[in-house]
């Protein structure tokens, strides 16, 4: 029997489960290679892959780990300094991403007008699958403080030795009661050693998190592990001002913390720990041949150090993913070497279950995402067409991989048939019901934009049968 945890201040959370009805099932039988072989520098969502590859979840629940640490949103929404409030919006920006470390199963593919909703005392989402061809699945969190959206377009391509994830799409926070807007891009994601060896993952890239109104920006630098995997999960960068001063320095790991101090302070550690930090001229080199490994200026000079004496100094900027030994996992310092005064730290990863290697390195955030509340056996309380509901994931999470394939098979013919009428117009149109496809006005981009009437619905006969 799975267990159970409490969410203090919502008797309505007091049973969400802490494990799967059943252990994972073993990879180690199974050779990705067979399947990825013919697939270099193909899109491999048009890919079919073998179900024992799968996490039972649906990408549209996996976007929604993107709120664990939605408390950070609230935290931001309350502070009357606004590099404060990005400060902490960049720190959510930050731990979105946490839990994709170790994490190596795929999430099943959504359906066409497959939802997903979750409430949690901290906020509610909604979530739909708005195009089938290119696959984009749009989302639409809320509370009382703020309001967090957009649309993810994944794409996947193998490249030899790894396959690499690129996360298409914006993503914005609004406070609506501060007239306030952000909006970053995800960074890229890598998995290793596809071929021989043990899979590991990384991010790497540059993300800006944008302030509209107030002209503030906070450049974050996800770096990749290089020469002896120093920099590995490591995130530096800073903020600045309307007129591009640097304010704040942040730093820490996505998978572990992020810490703030001010950017006088981290000069003046800079002066006294230069011995700190990597030689601008010093490249790590990579044999992996992904474009994302190519060595590329994202972010010229970042916190390039101005003192005279330091010119020939600078963090690390993004380079190669790194290729440690064949096979090998890198391994990340116990401890962070950078610790400058006047710090403050913004954001600290949870500890995952004990049991996580057993059920697909889940966080105990995840462990509940497929899981039937209580509240959700009610008649109509839950959408038909909720991620919950698609019997290919729930039997792979009871362990049923036989039946599991077989009903991914057959959810996928039956999406092919509908997609059919609905050119025909036979089933009234397989359309988006709850997101609109139009201009954001903030980033001034097309986006997928929640039209709302989801929590308000009362009648789901309307409701496509896509499971």
């Amino acid at each position: 029997m799975a267990g159970s945890v409490s969410y203090e201040n919502d008797g309505q959370y007091n049973h969400l489960r802490t494990s799967l009805p059943v252990p994972m099932f073993s990879r180690s039988d199974f050779n990705i290679w067979s399947v990825l072989k013919n697939c270099i520098g193909k899109e491999l969502s048009k890919i079919t892959m073998p179900v024992v590859f799968n996490e039972p979840l649906s990408f549209l629940q996996r976007m929604t780990e993107y709120m664990e640490y939605a408390k950070l949103l609230r935290i931001a929404s309350e502070q009357a300094d606004p590099v404060e409030r990005l400060k902490y919006v960049s720190a959510f920006a930050v731990s979105a991403l946490a839990s994709n470390w170790e994490r190596l199963g795929k999430p099943f593919n959504p359906l066409l007008g497959e939802t997903y909703e979750l409430t949690r005392p901290e906020f509610r989402i909604i979530c739909e699958q708005v195009s089938h061809h290119p696959p984009i699945s749009a989302f639409h969190a809320d509370s009382e403080s703020f309001s967090f959206h957009g649309s993810i377009h994944p794409k996947l391509k193998f490249w030899g030795k790894s396959v690499e994830i690129q996360p298409k799409g914006t993503v914005t926070v609004e406070f609506p009661k501060l007239g306030e807007a952000y909006s970053w891009c995800n960074v890229n994601c890598c998995v290793h050693n596809i071929i021989v060896g043990k899979l590991w993952i990384e991010q790497y890239g540059v993300m800006d998190v944008v302030s509209h109104k107030n002209g503030l920006k906070a450049t974050l630098n996800f770096k990749t592990a290089g020469v002896g995997n120093k920099d590995l999960h490591r995130v530096e960068g800073y903020i600045s001002d309307r007129n591009k001063r640097k304010t704040h320095f942040l730093y820490g790991k996505w998978t572990e913390f992020i810490k703030c101090t001010d950017y006088v302070s981290y000069e003046e550690y800079c002066k006294e720990n230069g011995y700190k930090f990597k030689r601008a001229d010093e490249r790590s080199k990579s044999p992996n041949e992904s474009p994302g490994t190519t060595p590329r200026k994202v972010l010229s000079k970042l916190n390039s150090l101005k003192m005279s004496s330091f010119k020939s100094l600078s963090i690390s900027e993004p380079d190669d993913p790194p290729e440690p030994a064949e096979g090998d996992i890198p391994k990340s310092d116990s401890t962070y070497s950078i610790d400058i005064p006047n710090s403050v730290t913004l954001w600290e990863a949870e500890a995952r279950p004990g049991n996580t290697a057993e059920y697909y390195q889940f966080t105990n955030f995840a462990m509940s995402l497929n899981q039937m509340e209580d509240h959700m056996k009610q008649p109509r309380a839950l959408c038909p067409t909720d991620s919950r509901l698609r019997p290919d994931i729930r039997k792979l999470e009871q362990g049923d991989m036989d039946g599991a394939a077989a009903e991914k098979t057959r959810l996928e013919e039956k999406q092919r048939e509908n997609r059919k009428k609905s050119k025909k117009g036979d089933d009234g149109g397989l359309f988006p019901r709850w997101f609109k496809h139009t201009i954001n006005p903030h980033t001034k981009q097309e986006d997928w934009i929640y039209q709302g009437g989801y929590w308000e619905r009362t009648d789901d006969s309307f409701e496509l049968d896509i499971f």
